[in-house]
């Protein structure tokens, strides 16, 4: 009777047996495949951001499970040289039809893995400026500085050239700031150097620079170079910038306007 059913012919050459075999392989493979999953979840948690982690887990655990199938296909019949045929003419045609599609999904792949940008980063790709909303398998959310959401396919996000403000913890400005020839230059470099020295959010080091630059028509220009925290460095760049200007005209010191002197020649005669 054992025996009978053991040798039960479910089709093809394929016993009950086979059948069996097969899904209890495939039973196998899901609970190996959870089992690894989760311990990778508690093990790098804490050492990978969120969504490359996930990425990470969903190719850990179906690899797993494709590997155990491909092994026992044939135990129920299903040739895998037949099927690695069938699947290549498949994916060529696939390909072709859908290039900018894959193209996009594996820019996506190393995008999450290299991590050029994650989200909340200030950047400018492709010419687009502002925040890093959210990162897809498919394409990039860039949030503008005046609140229009663009989508950035990730095959040019990839391809293309990305500035990110915020990848280094700190960042300078600069102003041009033009004083009178008649004023002391010496004395506008001390006042705008004591304005820096009052912004707790000025750093140290890498240390201000401040600095005639050159001589211009209409005034005598000094170049002031200031490093701030990335997180507010463009509030610590308006702010300064008014300062030093109010202080500059409590000291006497004036910012003048362009000027031209003209000389009229008959006026000699």
């Amino acid at each position: 009777m054992i025996n009978e059913i053991r040798n039960f012919i479910v089709y093809g050459n394929v016993t009950l047996v086979d059948v069996l075999t097969f899904l209890a392989t495939v039973a196998v493979a899901i609970l190996i495949a959870t089992f690894v999953r989760i311990r990778l979840r508690i093990y790098l948690g804490d050492r990978l951001p969120k969504d490359v982690l996930d990425i990470l887990l969903k190719i850990v655990y179906y690899s797993i499970i494709l590997i155990a199938v491909l092994s026992v296909l044939p135990r129920i019949g299903i040739s895998l040289s037949g099927l690695f045929v069938a699947g290549g003419i498949a994916g060529l045609v696939i390909g072709f039809a859908s290039q900018s599609v894959v193209s996009n999904l594996v820019s996506g792949l190393f995008i999450m893995f290299e991590r050029p940008v994650k989200m909340g980063d200030q950047v400018e790709i492709d010419g687009v400026s502002g925040f890093v909303e959210d990162i897809h398998v498919m394409s990039t959310v860039i949030r503008t500085y005046d609140g229009i959401f663009v989508r950035i396919p990730n095959d040019k996000v990839f391809t293309t050239k990305i500035v990110n403000y915020v990848a280094n913890p700190v960042r300078r400005f600069e102003y041009t700031v033009g004083i009178s020839y008649s004023d002391d230059a010496e004395k506008a470099i001390d006042v705008i150097r004591r304005v820096i020295d009052e912004e707790p959010f000025a750093l140290k080091y890498p240390e201000p620079q401040v600095f005639v630059k050159d001589l211009g028509d209409s005034s005598v220009n000094i170049t002031v170079r200031v490093w701030s925290p990335v997180q507010v460095w463009y509030d610590v760049r308006m702010k300064l910038l008014w300062r030093i200007k109010v202080e500059l005209e409590k000291a006497g010191i004036e910012i003048p306007f362009p000027q031209r002197v003209i000389w009229f020649g008959d006026d000699e005669k």
